[in-house]
């Protein structure tokens, strides 16, 4: 256990696995308590793949607990205001403050070029991945002010928050308005000695890759076709040789960005792409 963290307080949305189970174990680790939410599954109707469930956050809970930290945890959906706000207050009335924001949660609706979508799947994915963002923002930002302590709101973006992806085309535009909320954010809250960043990770392996829809997406709609079989348009993204990171990967930036180590770091995407937005690539093979 380190003491990056030490002695302060984390509320992070997305918890229950994948990249949010991974942002509060490490930041335990280094010595948070941890105010953890999660939807677990709830209004994910129009998600091609299964969300995380209620047991997924209690896996969370006792990870957390094995990593020698505190963690208070409930179920909350991100597009549900009240539920966040009572989540933060109940969270501060148990560990006595908040320093970290980690607003994580989002979604993957569907996979088709823009005409194509429906409108629920459009107004889910913003509701969820930009407003949701929002709503955590709204959630948590009175308490760092009346604390008047500083602090660092951690804003998950994505490479699609920098630049386009085919056929995902409402991700791409809920991204980019997180990385918009965060420029606005990080010059407003700058006054107040309150550090705001988003992190933007290429392909994460976590079950919004792993699953049906994005193995065909990959594979060209290949029969029988496994996450494996994926692995090589995958690599293709990246200037690294890799099919994708971990979900570590991004929970060090997280912890880096939280941690004194940034403390005059501010309105800066943090991208751990692999070289994924590298214009340089270099093919595997040089033409002879």
């Amino acid at each position: 256990m380190g003491n990056r963290v030490e002695g302060q307080v984390a509320f992070i949305t997305g918890a229950a696995r994948g990249q949010g189970r991974s942002h509060a174990i490490t930041l335990a680790d280094e010595g948070a308590a941890i105010i953890a939410v999660d939807s677990c599954g709830a209004n994910g109707e129009t998600v091609d793949y299964p969300l995380a469930t209620a047991d997924d956050l209690a896996e969370t809970v006792e990870l957390v607990k094995e990593a020698g930290g505190r963690i208070v945890a409930s179920q909350v959906d991100v597009r549900d205001l009240a539920g966040l706000e009572k989540a933060v207050a109940d969270g501060v009335a148990e560990f006595g403050r908040l320093d970290i924001v980690v607003a994580n949660a989002g979604t993957l609706n569907g996979i088709a070029q823009l005409w194509e979508l429906t409108e629920k799947q459009v107004t889910d994915q913003i509701d969820v991945n930009l407003i949701g963002v929002w709503r955590t923002i709204k959630a948590t930002v009175p308490t760092l002010l009346e604390q008047n302590q500083g602090g660092s709101v951690i804003l998950t973006s994505s490479t699609s928050g920098l630049a386009a992806e085919l056929n995902l085309g409402h991700y791409v535009a809920s991204k980019h308005g997180v990385t918009g909320l965060m420029r606005n954010l990080s010059a407003e809250l700058a006054p107040f000695g309150i550090r705001v960043n988003t992190v933007n990770p290429t392909i994460v392996d976590t079950p919004m890759v792993n699953n049906e829809p994005m193995i065909q997406l990959f594979t060209g709609g290949m029969e029988g076709a496994v996450y494996e079989d994926a692995y090589q348009a995958m690599s293709t993204i990246q200037s690294l040789n890799i099919p994708f990171v971990e979900s570590i990967d991004i929970s060090k930036a997280v912890l880096y960005l939280a941690s004194e180590d940034a403390r005059y770091v501010t309105g800066v995407s943090m991208m751990v792409d692999g070289g994924a937005l590298n214009p340089f690539k270099i093919p595997t093979e040089l033409p002879r």
